[in-house]
């Protein structure tokens, strides 16, 4: 052991020896006044306190796991007591959490995953053999044909050729170079680390991060934790939440007075708000980051969801290929994708990747060094990830069940989609846009005077003393639009489309019924 840590060497500590006899006996008497001190509570000041911890990190918020969720969980509790409430159970339309919500993971996916994590089930005949390839193929990418082993930082090669096909095949040819792909924990863990390495300067040249609002709140709170600055543009609600340029434009320039701003994130298809961009926007969008030489972040893990009739998802990055080579050598983009959301909704396995394009070498090697201070991401997730971009194709034989599971999944979210958009503008008081795509309703509700006077007496936002009311009184738990980011003025709130049908009626009309009340009571 090191010298002079006690218990390490057997050679005794040249300091503690000349401490002579007192040491022990100096520590056996401490020992001993403690001892009597136990009962008595004399508490030192922490050195950790609200006031001394790190301040970036205390103005952190994240609605979709915030205070309405914690109320929840206290509910959850007092019901298992058997504490009388006028429901029976709390429903959690807060989280995209789709297994959660009772979705069933894919067969297939789980089989891979299974057979790479207990390889003794390859000799097994219940496994099929397309499961049993990838699988091997994965294990032969594992250090000790393990998926206990750790891979490299940028995550294992085979997957990230697999991603980068993927990529080539859902982009009609555009190349994908796996060099240029990094597996991540998450797309989250992506988004925080691209930001990480953006964001420099002090004062007026401090890095603005430019995001829509409403937002996925990880921006924000990534944003705060990095002690960066928040530069808002708004979507436009009136118009199906498009993405105007003009409105970017005005953002930018506002911001310029206060900060540096040189990043762009769009989501699309959107979070909270499902809209899907069309490819004139998208074009817009590029030529604004290339004309103003912003750096893009291209949150696109809702690609597999998307629902309504002439709405198709583009990449970032085919777009940016077509529009010629004027922009596709030279816009830095960094585009996301993850297993937890599509039809896989696998959230708990913290897969995800990013495809980084055209940037600076230097920075390269500069991000690869501050991924691998984590090591590397959790290897079953990058199996998941996998089996994503590299699913059973037609001849194969898990084909077949994999394409009825598969869309199964995808039309049961269109049908809820289009049923909750319908419910919810049949209410007096609320208004839906149509959701698109990704898996979300994010209604505009009309709150009264009296209500907003009531609402601020108890220190709250208004949509979150709705949202409180909502679920103390049905126990449907969702999140208020003051966690997203909304237009001054205006209220909403953020619920799930997950639960299975007859559940999510029956929850669209306790939530339509609650709304009525609401009115009433404080009209």
């Amino acid at each position: 052991g090191p010298r002079g840590c006690r218990g390490g060497g057997t050679e005794p500590d040249a300091a503690w020896l000349a401490a002579g006899r007192q040491g022990p006996m100096r520590w056996s008497s401490a020992a001993e006044a403690s001892a009597v001190n136990i009962n008595e509570k004399v508490s030192r000041e922490k050195i950790l306190t609200l006031e001394s911890m790190n301040p970036q990190v205390k103005a952190v918020e994240y609605a979709v796991r915030g205070p309405i969720v914690l109320k929840a969980g206290e509910i959850e509790k007092e019901l298992r007591k058997g504490i009388k409430k006028p429901f029976t159970e709390v429903i959690k339309a807060n989280i995209g959490d789709a297994h959660a919500m009772g979705q069933r993971p894919i067969t297939f996916l789980r089989q891979v995953v299974a057979l790479c994590t207990y390889p003794n089930l390859l000799d097994s005949p219940s496994f099929p053999e397309d499961a049993k390839n990838r699988a091997r193929r994965i294990l032969q990418g594992c250090g000790g044909n393990s998926l206990g082993s750790y891979s490299a930082s940028q995550g294992i090669n085979c997957i990230r050729e697999d991603v980068a096909s993927y990529i080539e095949r859902r982009d009609g040819g555009v190349p994908a170079d796996p060099d240029n792909i990094y597996l991540t924990t998450g797309a989250s863990d992506g988004i925080a680390t691209i930001l990480k390495i953006l964001i420099s300067g002090g004062g007026k040249s401090r890095t603005g991060v430019m995001i829509p609002i409403p937002q996925y709140p990880l921006y924000s709170a990534a944003i705060s934790e990095l002690d960066a600055i928040q530069v808002n543009y708004y979507l436009d609600e009136e118009n199906c939440w498009a993405l105007d340029v003009n409105e970017l434009r005005r953002s930018l320039n506002e911001a310029k007075a206060y900060c540096n701003p040189k990043v762009l994130c769009i989501i699309n298809p959107g979070n909270p708000t499902g809209q899907v961009q069309n490819r004139k926007c998208i074009e817009d969008v590029i030529h604004f980051a290339w004309e103003e030489k912003l750096f893009l972040l291209a949150d696109e893990v809702y690609q597999d969801n998307v629902y309504s009739e002439g709405c198709q998802f583009h990449s970032f990055k085919k777009i940016l290929y077509e529009m010629g080579p004027e922009y596709y050598n030279n816009v830095e983009l960094a585009s996301f994708h993850s297993t937890s959301k599509g039809y896989m909704g696998e959230c708990g396995y913290r897969g995800g990747y990013m495809e980084v394009i055209n940037l600076h070498p230097e920075i390269k090697g500069q991000l690869v060094k501050l991924l691998s201070v984590r090591l590397c991401p959790p290897v079953s997730g990058q199996a998941a990830m996998d089996i994503v971009v590299n699913p059973p194709i037609p001849g194969e034989e898990s084909y077949s069940q994999f394409i009825k599971e598969k869309e199964s999944v995808l039309n049961n979210l269109a049908q809820k989609a289009k049923l909750t958009e319908d419910m919810f503008n049949k209410v007096p008081g609320m208004h839906c846009n149509p959701l698109q795509g990704a898996m979300y309703a994010f209604p505009r509700i009309f709150i009264p005077s009296k209500a907003i006077e009531e609402a601020k007496a108890h220190k709250m936002a208004p949509d979150m003393f709705y949202c409180m009311k909502l679920l103390e009184e049905t126990g449907i738990c969702v999140v208020p639009g003051s966690g997203f980011g909304q237009r001054e003025g205006t209220y909403h709130f953020r619920m799930t489309i997950l639960p299975p049908v007859e559940k999510l009626k029956i929850l669209l009309e306790k939530v339509k019924d609650f709304h009525i009340k609401f009115l009433e009571r404080y009209a």
